[in-house]
């Protein structure tokens, strides 16, 4: 049996920089057309030029495959609406971090003062710029993105015309702010599809699987499965594929964040198929990202899998991935 897959997107991806970069890249061009690139690099993506000049080491690494990667700046509250208009046609959103709460997010926002982020926003809106956000609090780590519902609503009700895109959510909240609101959308990971915090931390603690947000609990895995299944349309793929070296992962101080980018679509493939939604897949990895960011162009590439027996390399490079060493029932053919 084979599935055939047109022009798969990743919202949402970690691609790092230098070593690491050349590393991981080209493992998301060859399965996918096109990335929404993380801008949380050390310094963080904040100019002009910082982001063209990170776009040409992206395509630089990713070789001769067929990829764009959509690129995002780390969001500041002192954009003003001619800076983001001279950036406009090489910007596809602008992610926004709560200070101090994932890899390199220091500089993030600190509280959420409507006013500090008016002027900002409102420009984003006038030029049809998407917000998205890394929606956690800085409270019990189980609670944070429940707790971070409250200042979605609020932007979603200052901003009516703004779309804000509640990245890798994670749980049941989550999934039912999607439609109190018009303008509020959101990405769903792979590994929160998958697991929940048994598998991390249930028994021996599972470092390749410890990511922010955390997984959370059975019943916030299948609210986020009820979605992504049915291909909710205000809801993508975001695979949140954050790569760190082995020995930043298995540490006392472990780093967040699952490295998924290479067994992606053949998880999902499998999983789809398991609950007969099949017909939904291409909607969640491609069709419902191009109506939500509808200023994008996407690259036609034919994705094939086909049920070939898959064994996930022990490592890619010095990077960990999810399942490593274990074969999947479905295989990208080259």
């Amino acid at each position: 049996m084979s599935i055939t897959l047109n022009s798969p997107l990743d919202m949402h991806l970690h691609l790092r920089d230098n070593e690491m970069l050349k590393t991981v890249a080209p493992l998301s061009a060859k399965s996918f057309s096109g990335a929404i690139i993380m801008p949380n690099l050390v310094p963080p993506v904040t100019t002009k030029e910082g982001l063209i000049s990170y776009k040409n080491r992206i395509i630089d690494a990713i070789g001769d495959n067929n990829f764009i990667p959509y690129m995002t700046l780390f969001f500041k509250s002192t954009y003003t609406k001619e800076f983001l208009k001279s950036i406009r046609d090489e910007l596809t959103a602008i992610k926004l971090y709560p200070a101090g709460i994932t890899t390199n997010s220091e500089g993030g926002v600190s509280g959420f003062d409507i006013e500090e982020l008016r002027e900002t926003l409102t420009a984003m809106s006038e030029l049809g710029i998407p917000l998205s956000i890394h929606g956690e609090t800085n409270g019990f780590v189980m609670d944070r993105e429940a707790e971070f519902v409250s200042i979605y609503e609020k932007l979603a009700l200052n901003f009516p015309e703004l779309k804000i895109i509640m990245e890798h959510i994670t749980t049941k909240e989550s999934v039912e702010a999607l439609d109190r609101f018009e303008n509020l959308y959101a990405t769903i990971t792979l590994h929160h599809l998958m697991i929940t915090l048994d598998d991390v931390a249930g028994g021996m603690l599972e470092p390749h699987l410890f990511c922010k947000p955390i997984a959370k609990r059975p019943e916030d895995r299948e609210a986020l499965r009820e979605v992504a299944l049915k291909a909710h349309p205000k809801v993508s793929f975001g695979s949140d594929s954050a790569p760190h070296p082995q020995h930043a992962k298995e540490a006392s101080h472990c780093s967040a964040g699952v490295f998924t980018a290479p067994i992606a679509l053949q998880v999902l493939t499998e999983l789809f198929l398991e609950h007969s939604s099949l017909e939904n897949l291409q909607a969640f990895v491609s069709d419902n990202a191009q109506k939500i960011y509808s200023n994008l162009k996407v690259p036609t590439k034919i994705i094939t899998l086909e049920e070939k027996p898959f064994l996930v390399p022990n490592k890619y490079g010095d990077v960990v991935p999810m399942y490593a060493g274990k074969e999947l029932k479905y295989s990208i053919v080259v």
